[in-house]
């Protein structure tokens, strides 16, 4: 209680410092006294109202032993914020008519035929009942598929700096047992994302990451994004930390989850999780999507329509909560209803298309307390008028 009360009291010095030093940036000055303290190695945060950045960030260090500045072209680990270019590229399909949503998978994925689910177990005998409901694109996009977070050989095969192609994770989750009847319950998945990708790989005859730069990254611009960061982008990337409490924050020399080397040639790109990127070519990708499918440099991704109907609201039934395909959504729009996701390492991004409007928040971090979370929220607050309250509850990949 009484470090918890430290804390409050920190937060509370740290906003009356800001609302003191006036409008020059207090995100910064609000900021400051967690990276003095060490708590803080590093952030980056971005506010955007009426399409236009009036302010942006950055604070601490990319390296705090090596005093490297953190910069909007510092390359980092986006974790699970790249399921939402899995599902621009699944929405240009069915944009196309190449693919439906409901879809079985099974129809570009015949091991997907049949399925069984988890019954039960009993006396360390498991049970499995024939699956009645095919698995369907629109499953695997939103979590309701009934897969596991992850293969049961996930972090043996590298983690996110994934040592198997999609096509072999997807052979892999389709010989596992479902967690429940498809279509009938939630489980946030990163297989399942995984299996959208392959079958995108079926549809286009491409690979996955060589349709997504094709089709999305190179349009956009966005050359810092990659599977396979440079040897020059990693002696420049943000670092990874754990948070400790009330003690600066200790580095880590990767998380198993995602494993060292991150670019050698025995890393495949992972859907659910794998892409680095900055915080400059992040902007791009969420202002594309705050801009209906439209980028800043004119490149036309997705319909108006597109964005609209299946990324920013949810393809889930309205009791099973707010998903689309790869995005945190709500479940119906409204012109407060922002969507987006986080990533493992607490980075985060959202966008109100109604609004035009973002917040852009990276770190590279595991573990809490992050005291300074519930300072942002409300800066975020003041900085929007009061409606920088999203209209789905914020997620942020980490993992549980």
């Amino acid at each position: 209680m009484k470090t918890r009360n430290i804390l409050r009291a920190g937060i509370a010095a740290a906003f009356a410092l800001a609302a003191a030093t006036g409008p020059a940036n207090p995100t910064e000055d609000m900021l400051a006294p967690f990276i003095a303290s060490g708590e803080l190695p590093g952030a980056i945060s971005v506010f955007q109202r009426d399409g236009v950045s009036e302010e942006v960030t950055c604070v601490g260090w990319a390296d705090v032993a090596a005093k490297r500045p953190i910069t909007l072209d510092s390359a980092f680990m986006q974790c699970s914020q790249t399921k939402g270019f899995c599902g621009v590229t699944v929405a240009i399909l069915v944009e196309e008519g190449k693919i439906s949503l409901d879809d079985p998978v099974s129809k570009y994925l015949p091991e997907f035929e049949e399925m069984w689910v988890l019954g039960g177990e009993t006396n360390g005998t498991r049970t499995l009942v024939k699956a009645k409901t095919p698995i369907t694109v629109r499953m695997v996009m939103n979590h309701t598929a009934g897969f596991p977070f992850e293969l049961p050989n996930f972090r043996l095969a590298g983690g996110w700096s994934r040592k198997m192609p999609l096509r072999s994770v997807a052979a892999t989750a389709a010989a596992q047992p479902l967690l429940f009847e498809p279509g009938t319950s939630t489980k946030y998945s990163n297989t399942g994302i995984d299996i959208g990708a392959a079958v995108v790989e079926i549809v286009t005859g491409m690979r996955w990451e060589d349709f997504l730069k094709k089709r999305v990254l190179d349009p956009l611009g966005m050359d810092s994004t990659t599977f396979w960061p440079s040897d020059e982008q990693l002696a420049g990337h943000i670092e990874l930390y754990k948070c400790r409490e009330g003690k600066p924050a200790e580095f880590l020399t990767d998380n198993p989850s995602m494993q060292r080397p991150y670019n050698d040639r025995f890393v495949f790109a992972s859907a659910g999780a794998g892409l680095w990127t900055t915080a400059r070519d992040q902007l791009k990708f969420y202002r594309m999507l705050m801009n209906l499918g439209k980028g800043d440099n004119g490149a036309r991704i997705l319909k108006e329509e597109t964005v609209k109907s299946i990324l920013a609201v949810s393809t889930r039934p309205k009791e099973m909560g707010g998903y689309s395909l790869g995005f945190n959504a709500p479940k119906t729009d409204s012109e407060d209803a922002w969507f987006g996701h986080g990533g493992a390492w607490g980075s985060n991004c959202e966008v109100n298309w109604h609004k035009k409007q973002l917040k852009l928040w990276v770190v590279q971090l595991n573990g809490n307390p992050r005291p300074w979370d519930e300072l942002r929220k409300r800066r975020a607050k003041e900085y929007f008028d009061g409606t920088g309250v999203s209209g789905v509850e914020e997620y942020t990949g980490r993992l549980q």
